[in-house]
């Protein structure tokens, strides 16, 4: 039986591979066409690499994003509701390097500035404790 699937697989896929050298030829000189794409002159004038498009009444103009500096955020304890964030205790709506705090868990904090949101969550609990077994 496997033996006859395996006739019947071989047979339909050599119909399909049954492509000619023109056909083969128009494929790879579809590949080949020169697309159009954004003037030298306007690269040139740019200053960043990475950039967008920008499109308002039929002008593509480019937009070099800002750069962020990254808001370094350390959360260290929580107790009774509020989080102990970058050396101060915060609670909720306590703004915190442009981020507001919206909620206190018991394991982590959620921060939010416009779309950005921000999770920070306690270090797991470390056992140091060694324990002596007497014998």
């Amino acid at each position: 039986m496997k033996k006859i699937i395996l006739i019947a697989l071989c047979l339909t896929l050599s119909s399909y591979a049954d492509l000619s050298v023109e056909q083969i030829q128009q494929m790879v000189s579809k590949i080949h066409k020169k697309r159009e794409g954004a003037k030298l002159e306007t690269l040139e004038t740019t200053k960043e690499p990475f950039v967008r498009l920008q499109e308002e009444n039929n002008i593509t103009t480019f937009v070099i994003p800002e750069k962020e500096e990254e808001a370094k955020l350390l959360l260290h304890a929580i107790v009774n509701g509020e989080a102990y964030i970058n050396d101060g205790w915060k609670s909720i709506d306590d703004v915190i390097m442009g981020y507001t705090l919206k909620y206190v868990g018991k394991r982590g904090v959620v921060l939010r500035n416009g779309n950005h949101i921000k999770k920070l969550f306690l270090h797991e609990k470390r056992n140091n404790f060694i324990t002596l077994e007497e014998r």
